[in-house]
């Protein structure tokens, strides 16, 4: 059982997805859209608002209208884009949102502070939070009848509200959930660098007692990624590979050992 999470920042899909039609183990695909939102939102005078927490993680404000946009990037285009490719080639797949049946239940943290300089300060309305329960059910169901489930943000609020949440930490509680013996996170990197400006200072094997001091080479995107690859593996999970899904045969070259793999 595989869980493979396609980063949103990816833009030639076509190469990691007809690896994924032929894949022969059961997987579920996680996808994200940020760059298709980005570039929604600009086009609809609404620009993206990223925002620095005031432990200095950058974040999207998603507020009603960019939740709109949201659903339209994630659940609209990319989510129906990618079925259609991966029916395209001979996959039985079937496109939700991690709302659908309650997939991934969480908490909404509609107020958020921020840091702007030296002030900090507080935002109101947001559509953002954090993933507190799975309920696989629906997945086993699709799983069980020959279904490749293609499963995009945003996930759902104990209250009934769409909430953004982080991808890679809903492929790994996914993964958790199904019990997965692997979770492949491919983005337009390498792997995981210790000098993000060189891409061949790719870490081939990261050890859990490793990822406290390791992740201090990370910036951004790649330390959430390690992160959530090292609480994959306190969840029993046996290995989770961040890796390069540019190119072609993404997958074949992960099977292979390539990019940044996280163990015991």
């Amino acid at each position: 059982m595989l869980v493979i999470k396609i980063g949103g920042s990816l833009r030639d899909l076509d190469p990691l997805l007809t690896d994924v039609a032929g894949c022969r183990e059961p997987l579920v695909l996680v996808h994200g859209a940020n760059k298709e939102l980005n570039e929604l939102s600009t086009s609809l005078g609404h620009p993206p608002r990223m925002v620095t927490s005031e432990r200095g993680e950058v974040s999207r404000f998603t507020d009603a209208t960019t939740m709109d946009h949201f659903l339209m990037a994630y659940a609209g285009k990319q989510n129906k884009r990618i079925v259609e490719r991966l029916r395209a080639l001979g996959s039985n797949a079937v496109g939700l949102t991690a709302m659908d049946g309650g997939i991934a239940i969480g908490r909404r943290k509609p107020d958020l502070r921020i840091k702007e300089g030296d002030k900090i300060k507080m935002l109101h309305g947001d559509h953002s939070g954090s993933i507190e329960k799975i309920e696989p059910k629906l997945l086993r169901l699709l799983l069980d009848h020959g279904f490749l489930p293609v499963v995009t943000p945003p996930a759902i609020s104990h209250e009934g509200v769409a909430i953004n949440v982080d991808g890679d930490r809903l492929a790994m509680e996914i993964a958790t959930a199904l019990q997965a013996e692997r979770l492949l996170i491919f983005a337009d990197t390498p792997g995981f660098m210790r000098d993000v400006s060189d891409e061949r200072s790719v870490i081939p094997v990261i050890h859990l007692d490793e990822v406290d001091r390791v992740a201090e080479y990370g910036k951004g995107r790649g330390r959430v990624k390690l992160l959530a690859a090292a609480q994959a593996i306190r969840r029993a999970i046996k290995a989770v590979g961040l890796l390069d899904g540019r190119g072609e045969h993404p997958l074949t070259r992960a099977f292979e050992g390539a990019g940044t793999w996280v163990t015991t």
